[in-house]
Parts: C-alpha cells; structure tokens; sequence
C-alpha cells in the first residue's frame, strides 16, 4: 500500500491575496460555532492569520487529493490528510 503523504507549506510563502482567499475559504467550511456572540466573517479570518502565526494552524497540501488546506496543529497527521482511513 502505498503512503499518503502531506506537504506543509510555509504561509509565509503564500501570495498575501491567496492565503486571504484560502483563509476565508477555510472559515465558509468550517462553519465553527462561536459560543453565545456572534462574530463577523473578518473577524474569524484574523483568528485564523493569528494561527497561523503562532504556528496552532498550517497550511497543508494533499498529495493524495491535490488540495490545500488549513489544519489546526492538534488536528494535523501528516500520512492522514481531510480524512480518517481507520
């Protein structure tokens, strides 16, 4: 069986309008509920960018998809990309 494997890619490599394209894309799926305030689209983008900075989230490639996407450290496995093989 051949390995999935998953590039990590320096979001300071990334052209300033295409991490903010894909920090906003990331923020539209995730959907991810706020507690009791409601806070703004830009709002949660800038949560994102801060991520990324202190280095909580990154910015993934798939190999196996041919995507790339934004992962939270604690959730990241670098053989296992978006999905869970058992």
């Amino acid at each position: 069986m051949d390995e999935i494997s998953s590039m990590i890619i320096p979001w300071q490599d990334i052209a300033p309008d295409t991490l903010e394209n894909l920090i906003s894309e990331f923020v539209l799926r995730e959907g991810t509920d706020y507690g009791e305030v409601e806070i703004s689209h830009q709002e949660k983008v800038e949560q994102i960018k801060v991520l990324l900075k202190n280095g909580e989230a990154m910015v993934v490639f798939s190999e196996l998809h041919e995507t790339v996407d934004i992962q939270t450290k604690a959730r990241f496995n670098p053989n296992l990309t978006n999905h869970n093989y058992g």
